[in-house]
């Protein structure tokens, strides 16, 4: 920790006027004894008073000789060493005097690296926290590309570090700048570097496939040489600091707005550090013809990938289930996506088309698809309710297992969990049922008693379903009393009572409903 210019000034003060020993200055003016050494080293003026001998004072020759012939080696391994000699000290206070006689490497010095116009860019990724989308955490990831001389930026955010997106980014950026410089600068990346041992590099053969469709060199900086791609560098400090420091925004589109804003308000209106006389925007202006030309065939930066649909017709791909038709189950697909649309293909056939997700544990799904297989096999309904269920309550799946290990009927507690679904919602369903398995009775009656103890609590009309079934309509009929004097006809031995038949309209209508109608809709009275 650095001392104020005063403390320091006190320290020398005390120590060579005052004639206070080292512990007696640290105790008075409240700092470490250790600062007060620093102060006095750096002062570079002759100790006063008699330096005490040390146990140490024997081996330093030959603490001296090995550090010098082995910069790095430990203390721990070094004390060992000297043990074995005949030191008797401490290991903590030998740990303590090492750190004293062990050589300080020279700092080094760095030439200001200058480029022509045109001539160079540098490129490398930022990490910005994570981003929630649903029920998936994806990493934000920030794409920067600086033009070395005039140092425009790029900035483009993005839900991973894939080559696609490296990619896409590399085009953005020629394509808002209207050209590419000659190089590329990149940090050993894995998106652009694959192996290196000293000078001996392999490339990402697919960023050299770019590189060449696009005619620019790329070149990766030294293994652990910041300063060789530090333009880039502190832009990334600067988008920090300035642009995406208490941001808010609704999505990642709307932030990669925010950024294009940016970039071509705030961060072009700074000075150009190559030129302090004039702006980075007015720089850029004269840099920008230098620029190399875009190719008339740009790069296709889909993403393809080979999958496998298993016995259910879906392929996964980026943590979510897209649906394909039932025919192409057991078969090897591949999958086109680009930011905005997966499409399936079977050879060059397009299969199936959906909007791309990136949520997590998702079914996206046409409903063709899943209309041709439930046409096709009709126990799939029951699959297909069941589907929708853990979709919509992901909680419902541990309390349909623990019941079917009871021995319960699964078809009708779905559908009746269902039911419920559309009457309360899928977040109340979910709470009720974790509620549930909490008292462990995994059965809709403990689910819907949950559900009226929330609602009860704040306060709520019941969410009555009316339904004017037959059964309702039968309550509301208006039933007459039998009449009595027919049983008094029995009495009578002249007449035969197998003849006795009550009129129509004495009858009495009785009703049974069933257990469905009970279900389905609530009494009416």
């Amino acid at each position: 920790m650095t001392l104020p210019a005063e403390i320091e000034a006190q320290i020398l003060r005390y120590y060579h006027v005052e004639k206070w020993r080292n512990g007696t200055i640290a105790a008075q003016l409240h700092v470490h004894h250790s600062s007060v050494e620093r102060v006095l080293r750096q002062a570079g003026l002759p100790r006063i008073g008699k330096i005490r001998p040390s146990r140490i004072d024997p081996y330093l020759p030959f603490i001296r000789q090995t550090l010098t012939k082995f910069p790095s080696l430990t203390a721990s391994r070094l004390y060992v060493m000297v043990k074995e000699r005949g030191y008797t000290g401490s290991p903590d206070h030998f740990r303590h005097l090492i750190s004293h006689h062990r050589p300080r490497p020279q700092a080094e010095a760095y030439l200001r690296l200058v480029t022509l116009p045109g001539e160079q860019a540098q490129v490398d990724w930022g990490h910005f926290g994570h981003l929630t989308i649903g029920r998936a955490r994806r990493p934000l990831m920030a794409f920067v590309m600086v033009l070395s001389w005039s140092r425009r930026i790029f900035l483009r955010f993005s839900p991973d570090a894939r080559m696609e997106s490296f990619l896409r980014g590399h085009v953005g950026a020629f394509e808002a700048w209207g050209g590419l410089p000659r190089v590329l600068l990149y940090d050993n990346l894995k998106s652009a570097v694959l192996e290196r041992q000293g000078d001996a590099i392999r490339f990402h053969p697919t960023l050299l496939e770019f590189a060449g469709r696009y005619l620019y060199e790329p070149r990766p900086v030294a293994v652990a040489r910041g300063n060789e791609k530090g333009r880039v560098e502190r832009a990334i400090r600067y988008i920090r600091d300035s642009f995406f420091a208490a941001r808010n925004f609704d999505d990642l589109d709307d932030l990669n707005r925010q950024a294009d804003a940016w970039c071509l308000g705030i961060a072009d209106d700074r000075l150009c550090p190559q030129d302090r006389t004039m702006t980075v925007k007015a720089a850029f202006a004269q840099e920008q013809p230098r620029l190399l030309a875009l190719p008339d065939n740009p790069y296709p930066l889909e993403e393809r990938v080979e999958v496998t649909v298993g016995k259910t017709p879906y392929v996964r791909f980026d943590l979510n289930d897209y649906s394909v038709p039932y025919t192409q189950v057991r078969q090897t697909l591949t999958v086109v996506a680009d930011q905005a649309w997966v499409r399936v293909l079977n050879g060059l056939i397009v299969v199936a088309t959906h909007p791309r997700s990136y949520d997590k544990a998702q079914q996206i799904e046409e409903p063709e698809h899943i209309a041709e297989l439930i046409a096709r096999k009709a126990q799939a309904h029951g699959q297909k309710g069941m589907s929708r269920l853990t979709q919509a309550v992901p909680a419902s799946a541990e309390l349909l297992e623990r019941a079917a290990e009871r021995g319960e009927i699964i078809g009708a507690m779905t559908s009746a969990l269902l039911r419920l679904v559309d009457r309360y919602g899928q977040d109340e369903v979910q709470a009720a049922v974790l509620t549930a398995l909490a008292r462990g009775v995994p059965h809709p009656h403990a689910v819907r008693l949950a559900l009226e103890t929330q609602r009860e609590a704040r306060h709520q009309p019941p969410p009555v379903a009316v339904c004017l079934s037959e059964l309702a309509a039968s309550r509301d009929t208006v039933v007459k009393p039998h009449r009595l004097d027919s049983y008094d006809q029995l009495t009578n031995s002249e007449i035969n009572p197998t003849k006795i038949n009550p009129s129509p309209s004495d009858q009495t209508q009785q009703i049974k409903p069933t257990q469905g109608d009970q279900d389905e809709c609530p009494t009416i009275t």
